[in-house]
């Protein structure tokens, strides 16, 4: 490993860490002394790297330095273009859209042989639809989540009962076969899983539920015992709609 690529790795791993973390712990995961680390820390800052610590308490890159795209290595380069062609095949036409702009972009700005590589590489993502059509407008309920405002719409659960739902939309999983949307349920005063193919007569209500939601999101995670991959990871989890529909299936 060149020193601009261990210096690059060492970004890398203060970025994906919330918290201050040991020169000894990043020493083990980049396979060099420590002295090495205090070495590239130091030159890291003279080059304005905003890291904050020092030897023997631990060292956090403050939020918002960033790095230009032509150092993405070639396996950041695939994972954002299997992570894209992923969404352009399971998202909504607005999202497969814009996964397919964001291709663009950064093959605008990737250095001619990475972005030779980019488009002639090996990785394919299957077919995949849902069994039913959605009954929501799929780009409304994301803008409802990042928006953090209540929705309503009509629901019939597996059992065939139909009831009205006023919820508050926390996030949105994408499987093979069906969406599903994960809320806090004013109706049952819980979180519940709703299949987007069963929901219709959908309204944003456009007021915004009394508490944020990370902060729901937190405490869904830990009532189902999801946990993320990594600090600053992409959400993985299987919703319990995959592994226990019932559990909180609405009803």
């Amino acid at each position: 490993m060149s020193r601009a690529e261990r210096l690059l790795a060492l970004v890398q791993a203060l970025r994906r860490r919330r918290r201050p973390v040991a020169g000894s712990e990043l020493a083990d995961e980049l396979g060099v002394s420590l002295r090495t680390i205090y070495r590239d820390v130091q030159a890291l800052i003279a080059q304005g790297a905003p890291i904050e610590g020092e030897a023997g308490i631990g060292y956090v890159l403050r939020p918002g330095f960033l790095l230009p795209p032509l150092m993405f290595t070639d396996d950041e380069i695939e994972a954002l273009v299997l992570g894209a062609r992923m969404a352009a095949r399971r998202g909504d036409d607005r999202l497969a859209t814009a996964a397919d702009d964001a291709l663009a972009k950064i093959a605008a700005v990737l250095p001619a042989d990475l972005a030779d590589r980019m488009e002639g590489d090996g990785l394919l993502v299957g077919f995949g639809r849902p069994e039913r059509p959605d009954g929501v407008d799929l780009s409304a309920l994301r803008a409802a989540i990042r928006n953090e405002t209540k929705i309503a719409f009509a629901y019939v659960n597996e059992r065939g009962e139909a009831s009205r739902r006023v919820v508050w939309p926390i996030a949105l999983a994408f499987f093979d076969r069906v969406r599903v949307l994960t809320a806090w349920c004013e109706l049952r005063s819980d979180f519940r899983h709703f299949r987007t193919d069963r929901i219709s007569e959908p309204t944003v209500l456009g007021q915004r539920y009394p508490r944020r939601r990370r902060a729901l999101l937190k405490e869904w995670r830990e009532l189902e015992n999801i946990r993320l991959p990594g600090a600053g990871g992409a959400e993985t989890a299987c919703t319990p709609a995959e592994t226990q529909p019932r559990r909180r299936a609405a009803g």
